[in-house]
């Protein structure tokens, strides 16, 4: 992809979701993800139907007049993308790559944090850190993560998630929102770390995947399978026993992820190659909206 591509893409992806985001994503982002705390803003004087427990007593004290202390939500947050850039999210069967998608869906996060002054990072892992830009302000900054979302080159093809996990828990000192977007195709055990980054952020897991990957055609023809991380090549049977242990491999790689995400009382997102990036985010908005209600 020429730079002239990148940019034609970069800004398409502008337009699309600056509009969704004004529209839709904005006011829905700041309701569910809330600030870390209150901060004194000033004090005034006393209203009849006030909490008495905000009372300032000294300075009420030394004015012979009521007064009351005035506090702020502290609304700044800090937002982290952390993208998979494996070679198993260069794929895809309906002519948008997992990749793709998942740089769609960061932009929506990153254009809603932006729009709400909070600062946005980015962290792309395979089996290693690619890259880390540390959480800014603005828009230029935005549009430079979305601009490596979509044309970074990454220097090996695994997955590490294990590592990601550990690297954002040092990285970042301050609790904020990680949105965590991968396929899940790992062997490695990532739980551990895992449930050490959902109690330190307010974690959103964001699985992208091809349903190519789930269920394969049945077929008396023969396919050649090549793995995108580890280059082995298989002839592979879609009407033999062979393509159901392919295919049941990957689910339940997935249901195990969703099931660590459950039992660490998450609200996850799942996204396939068929699907609208913003009928998916206003379904998970709602879910998070109704369950920070209850």
């Amino acid at each position: 992809m020429d730079t002239a591509e990148i940019l034609k893409r970069v800004r398409r992806i502008e337009i699309e979701t600056g509009k969704l985001v004004k529209e839709t994503f904005a006011g829905e982002y700041l309701s569910i993800f809330k600030g870390q705390g209150i901060e004194f803003a000033e004090v005034r004087q006393y209203i009849p139907g006030d909490d008495i427990r905000s009372i300032d007593w000294n300075v009420s004290a030394k004015t012979g007049t009521t007064f009351v202390k005035k506090f702020n939500e502290e609304r700044e947050l800090t937002l982290l993308i952390a993208c998979d850039v494996s070679a198993s999210l260069m794929f895809g069967s309906l002519g948008r790559l997992k990749s793709e998608i998942a740089a769609e869906l960061a932009a929506v996060f990153a254009f809603s944090a932006t729009h709400n002054n909070d600062k946005v990072g980015l962290l792309l892992f395979s089996d290693k850190i690619e890259l880390y830009i540390p959480p800014k302000k603005g828009r230029r900054h935005v549009l430079r993560i979305i601009r490596e979302l979509l044309a970074f080159t990454p220097a090996s093809k695994g997955t590490n998630i294990m590592l990601a996990l550990d690297s954002i828990n040092h990285l970042i000192r301050r609790n904020g929102i990680l949105i965590l977007i991968s396929d899940f195709k790992t062997e490695l055990d990532y739980s551990k770390p895992f449930k050490l980054t959902a109690r330190k952020f307010d974690l959103v897991p964001v699985i992208v995947e091809d349903k190519l990957e789930r269920v394969l055609p049945k077929a008396r023809v023969f396919i050649s399978l090549e793995g995108l991380e580890d280059g082995t090549q298989t002839l592979l049977n879609l009407a033999s026993k062979s393509a159901e242990e392919v295919t049941r491999k990957q689910v339940k790689e997935l249901d195990q992820a969703k099931l660590l995400f459950t039992k660490s009382g998450l609200e996850y997102i799942v996204i396939q190659d068929g699907d609208k990036v913003s009928d998916t985010l206003v379904s998970f908005f709602k879910r998070r909206s109704r369950k920070l209600k209850r």
